[in-house]
Formats: C-alpha cells, structure tokens, sequence
C-alpha cells in the first residue's frame, strides 16, 4: 500500500448539503429540482418509514404513505416552509410527516384508490425485511431518532468509501471498513497488513487515518443537517444517545 490515503492527500468528496439539497427541491421548475428530491428520499426516506410502521401501520400502508408523503413534500411545496435557520431537517421532516398522517393520508388514501397519479418508488422489501430485524421496543419517536442516527452512519461510510474509490483503492477500504466500529484492542493489524500487502505500522496508520476521516465526514453530515448556529456537539450527544436506545 502506497503512503497516500484517502484520509491523507487524497481528493476529498465534498457532496451538497442536505439543506441545499431540500433549497433546490423548491425550485420546482428547475431542472435540479427532481434530482435533490430524489436525494432527500434516498437519504431519508427509511427513518420515516420506520416511524410509521412504528405507529402501527401495517407494512403495506406504510410503504403507501411513506411514498404518498414525499410525493406530496413537492406538489404541495411543503418544502417551500423548510427554513435552515429555524431548525434541524430531522424535525422539519418529522413534524411534517406527523402532520401529514393526522390530516391528510386518509384524503390522499381515497384519492390513489381513484386513480391518482405514480408514487416515488423505494426498495419496500428491503425496508421492511430491516424493520423486521429491529428487536428494540422504543416508541415511535425514538425509533426515528435511532434510525436517523444509523442513517447517517451510512451515509458517512458510502461517503468514505467514494473517497477511497476516487483515490483509485476501493479494495484498501473492504480491507480496512470492519476497522471503523472495532475496538482498537480487537484489531488484528497484523492481518489488517496482509489484506494491504504492507507491514504492521502502515496497517496501523491506515486504520488511524480512516477512523480520523470516518469523525470527520459523520460530523460533516450531521452539521449539514442542522440549522445555522446550532449546536452540533449537542446533537451529537443526542443521536449517540439513540444510538444505544433499546
């Protein structure tokens, strides 16, 4: 493995931030205005679905509103109220939901079964098959903070492993990715090396560069989530705090 990292001297991807991305989905007649909507869903779109299946929705109405409700976030300019100086993205887009499912999913329910029109389409199996494997017992609220938490985790290690195939090493990020959660003291460096074809103290300093820039990007992403001023410690706290919620 060469000197150079992904974490060191590397280009860095530095992507739109979330609040950009809900700014340009307001521009309804611009061309990047269905391409930041899709971000949003893509994104965002599991924690949602987890809070509704959370509720008591069964899997088939959840995947309906979940859909119906971003649908709706741009024909009904919801997102024209998103402000990022009034708060995080997490509550615009929870509140709205809430509201959402209390007046208006009845309405849009009655409308699909006369013909509305195509829904935005999400992998369902997948959501629920992961809902599925949920054990926890938390309330609906604190379901969506915890898969927001996780959410942003993968984002920050899709993130991470762009940069390393920017950086042209996409195999030294498979080698190095179960490195990022394990305690330093469960790591095999020595194997770490082997899969690097390096010795010992490269594979530490590997590892050492990849957790630094892994804090980084998820501080990043959080920080872009969060409205101007915020405190971004605070969340921090409260996301790793749902984290560990059972």
């Amino acid at each position: 493995m060469s000197s150079d990292s992904p974490s060191g001297d590397a280009p860095r991807i530095f992507p739109p931030t979330r609040w950009s991305l809900v700014l340009a989905a307001t521009r309804k007649d611009a061309p990047e205005s269905a391409t930041a909507l899709e971000a949003i869903c893509r994104a965002y779109w599991f924690p949602l679905y987890a809070y509704v299946r959370r509720c008591g929705q069964p899997p088939h109405d959840a995947q309906d509103l979940t859909q119906e409700f971003f649908r709706r976030l741009l024909e009904k300019r919801l997102l024209d109220s998103a402000d990022p100086s009034k708060g995080k993205l997490r509550t615009f887009l929870i509140v709205a939901l809430k509201h959402f499912m209390h007046n208006e999913w009845r309405r849009a329910s009655t409308e699909r079964r006369g013909g509305g029109r195509a829904h935005l389409q999400f992998d369902t199996d997948f959501a629920e098959s992961r809902f599925a494997a949920d054990t926890t017992s938390l309330a609906p609220d604190e379901t969506f903070d915890q898969q927001w938490a996780l959410t942003s985790l993968d984002l920050t290690v899709n993130r991470l492993r762009a940069e390393f195939t920017a950086a042209g090493k996409p195999a030294d990020f498979e080698a190095l990715k179960n490195c990022l959660m394990a305690d330093r003291g469960a790591i095999d460096y020595a194997a770490v090396a082997k899969q690097l074809c390096g010795n010992e103290g490269a594979a530490r300093v590997a590892v050492h560069r990849l957790r630094k820039r892994f804090r980084e990007i998820y501080r990043e992403e959080i920080s872009q989530t969060l409205a101007e001023g915020e405190d971004l410690d605070a969340e921090l706290r409260h996301l790793a705090a749902a984290l560990t919620r059972q």
